[in-house]
């Protein structure tokens, strides 16, 4: 009897349970991926995220085709798809692995339930973390919306053991469905925008693993480099995370090995975090698109947001150093640095108060690490509305942000290179500079000798736009809180 392997964001042969529960059936096996992205609508993959996919499949053909086996590439909706697949080589069973999102959580029950009717199993293994979002409760048997007890109970549970090999894979049936290019499914750009991403990354399961043995090498000062734009101390794995080239457990299981799970501590952490984000979208699902605290659906954004000032944020042009560097490194290799993210986050919500919905929505177009469970959980935590949001209102001072994590200005300088001569003491705060100094440097005709908004006078509004938040009535958070 044959059986099918539906890949989705799983697109990787070792540590998969997916493909290990497929291959006892002992059967032949058809390797599919169904390319159906108006099913994850609205949060369909954005320009960043296609580029990805595009090269992480081709990898996965690869890996596959080592073993005597080929990936099949489909197009059109899943059901029908997958059923007529099913048909075609006689598979009675198909095997995926669980996703978080809402959108596909709903698509995967039609699919259920149309190949039930046609006597077709569809088998959902265990999604791409360390921790089960069900099995996960606080003590009176609910979600956690709370960090802090919630890593403390998946942490003292964290032994990993030994990822899983590679299974012996089965000769591949004989299939007749007419199977499509993966040039047909026009991920890539067509004009040429990602021409900084391939000196940044390699999609798939074998770059997924030299960039975490690069990492190991320095997992232990993690805690000191992350926080630190200027200097390459993060993992960068977020995108081979996402895609599901590398586990958790891998992760974890490669830290021990190394003796680093203790030293490691703060990056295990973030792992932790990553957890937690599902767990969040898993239990809270309406949060994609309207705030877990529901009074935030009050909070007098700008409504319609001034096209000007967005186009300017988004494109690193707000006269803000840290910032504008932030927003150009993220258009030149689809990623950003943590720090960074939250500091260009909290000038669009709290300076600019242009709805954070405005802000996800771009970060899930530019981003090759752009999950729905982390961008949302992340976005939330900095406007304020989500779950583990601080007991207070907290601004980022973009300012003393860049001082204390650039302080020499390093990162600054390479991606606004109009600052290039300006002296480190004042790269964050160019504007302060005399005129003289000001043309001295070169930067007297630019934004950065006069930013777009004033960082005192637009902090002060977004509190007052807190209290008015405050006196408003009691809201529903799952009343429609989408911006204008």
């Amino acid at each position: 009897m044959s059986s099918i392997v539906w890949f989705r964001r799983d697109l990787r042969v070792a540590d998969n349970p997916t493909l290990q529960a497929a291959c006892l059936s002992c059967g032949d096996i058809a390797f599919v991926y169904v390319h159906a992205p108006e099913e994850e609508a609205p949060w369909a993959p954005g320009a960043a995220s296609r580029w990805w996919l595009h090269h992480s499949l081709a990898a996965l053909d690869a890996e596959l085709a080592k073993r005597g086996q080929r990936l099949l590439i489909l197009r059109g909706a899943s059901a029908p798809v997958l059923a007529a697949l099913a048909k075609d080589i006689g598979a009675r069973d198909i095997h995926a692995g669980t996703l978080m999102e809402p959108a596909i959580r709903c698509r995967d029950e039609v699919v259920r339930q149309h190949l039930a009717e046609q006597g077709i199993a569809l088998h959902l293994h265990a999604p791409n973390l360390l921790s089960d979002p069900e099995a996960v409760r606080t003590a009176k048997g609910e979600p956690y919306r709370v960090f802090t007890p919630f890593w403390r109970q998946v942490r003292s549970k964290l032994m990993p053991d030994a990822p899983g090999p590679v299974p012996q894979l089965p000769n591949p049936p004989g299939v007749s469905v007419q199977r499509d290019a993966l040039d047909a499914l026009r991920l890539l750009p067509r004009v040429a925008w990602d021409f900084g991403f391939d000196a940044d990354w390699t999609p798939g399961e074998a770059g997924a693993h030299r960039a975490l043995s690069d990492f190991m090498d320095d997992v232990s000062r993690y805690a000191e480099a992350r926080n630190r734009p200027d200097q390459a101390g993060t993992s960068r794995l977020s995108p081979h995370l996402h895609f599901g080239e590398i586990t958790p457990r891998q992760i974890a299981w490669a830290m021990r090995g190394r003796g680093q799970f203790d030293p490691g501590e703060a990056f295990l952490r973030e792992l932790g975090w990553r957890e937690f984000c599902h767990h969040l979208l898993w239990h809270f699902p309406y949060t994609t698109d309207a705030p877990m605290d529901a009074r935030f659906a009050d909070y007098p954004w700008q409504q319609p947001p001034d096209p000007a000032l967005l186009a300017a944020w988004q494109q690193g042009r707000t006269g803000i150093p840290m910032v504008d560097a932030g927003m150009r490194e993220l258009w030149h290799t689809g990623w950003m640095h943590n720090r960074v993210r939250m500091i260009v986050a909290s000038l669009l919500t709290k300076n600019l108060r242009i709805h954070w919905l405005h802000g996800a929505r771009w970060f899930w177009d530019t981003l090759v690490d752009a999950d729905l469970a982390n961008n949302t959980a992340g976005w939330q935590w900095t406007a304020g509305s989500g779950a583990d949001a601080a007991p207070y209102f907290r601004i980022f001072n973009p300012v003393l942000q860049g001082q204390r994590f650039d302080p020499r200005g390093d990162y600054v300088r390479r991606w606004i290179p109009e600052l290039s001569k300006v002296p480190a003491p004042s790269i964050h705060s160019p504007w302060t500079l005399s005129v003289a100094e000001q043309r001295d440097f070169g930067i007297d005709d630019t934004p950065y000798a006069r930013p777009l908004i004033d960082l005192a006078q637009t902090r002060n509004r977004a509190l007052e736009g807190l209290a008015e938040m405050r006196n408003a009535r009691p809201h529903d958070a799952r009343a429609n809180s989408q911006p204008g």
